[in-house]
């Protein structure tokens, strides 16, 4: 156990305050590395995709053959 309560000190609460803004910065630091690689994500698909042929951005869509298209005969 410690000898000294270090809770009494008049510095204690400006340690504590200044520790747990070095906490709250750090962690905004990591969240904005965060967002900066998403952002280089898309930025990088998006000129991936100016590098594709016209022909390739006026292709069909693949998913035609998915649809269900139902005639209704209406008598």
């Amino acid at each position: 156990m410690a000898e000294y309560n270090y809770s009494h000190e008049p510095n204690a609460v400006i340690n504590l305050r200044v520790w747990a803004l070095g906490q709250m910065v750090w962690g905004a630091f990591l969240a904005a590395v965060g967002v900066v690689a998403v952002i280089c994500l898309l930025v990088g698909t998006y000129l991936a995709g100016l590098l594709l042929p016209e022909q390739s951005k006026q292709a069909p869509s693949p998913y035609g053959a998915l649809e269900i298209v139902q005639t209704i005969d209406v008598a």
